[in-house]
């Protein structure tokens, strides 16, 4: 039986914490249908992919890999792993470097030609999904801006001055 860990993340105060329990328990059926060993979660809440900067629990991961307690990191999807895809590349080299394989739940490739070939056009579509959502998000800002639409958050106010 391998001893695996999961590592799991959601990406902005909008989503729910939630998500990352519905993580979890795909993470836990898949071990127990594969007949894997579950000895850490790793959990980034909040935190978006696009950079692993502030991954806390993600870099311990990386840094924990060292230490041969684990053969296999397991993720829901690989866009919980990173969002931009040299990232997922460099930390994968480096778990493989590590004797850790990276696998997903709903993502399920092997390591044939096709398969390579496959989680290069995941990833890339990854990175493409959060930089083409940035750009719609910015695009629909400026438009709210343009008509002096409030979006949300805390107000703005306008100070007016009372001529006597």
């Amino acid at each position: 039986m391998k001893n695996v860990v999961a590592y799991c993340r959601y990406s902005s105060d909008n989503q729910r914490v939630e998500s990352i329990s519905a993580q979890i328990r795909a993470i836990k059926e898949f071990c127990k249908k594969n007949n894997y060993n579950l000895v850490k979660i790793y959990a980034d809440e909040a935190i978006s992919g696009t950079s692993t900067e502030d991954r806390e629990e993600f870099l311990q991961m990386i840094e924990d890999s060292k230490l041969c307690n684990f053969e296999c990191v397991i993720v829901h999807k690989f866009d919980r792993f990173a969002r931009n895809r040299y990232d997922h590349a460099m930390y994968e080299k480096t778990l493989n470097d590590n004797g850790v394989k990276l696998l997903s739940v709903l993502e399920q490739v092997n390591d044939s030609p096709e398969g390579i070939i496959l989680k290069s056009l995941i990833t890339g579509m990854n990175e493409y999904f959060s930089a083409n959502l940035s750009r719609e998000v910015g695009k629909g800002l400026k438009e709210n801006a343009l008509k002096c639409i409030h979006t949300g958050g805390i107000p703005t106010f306008r100070i007016q001055s009372h001529s006597r």
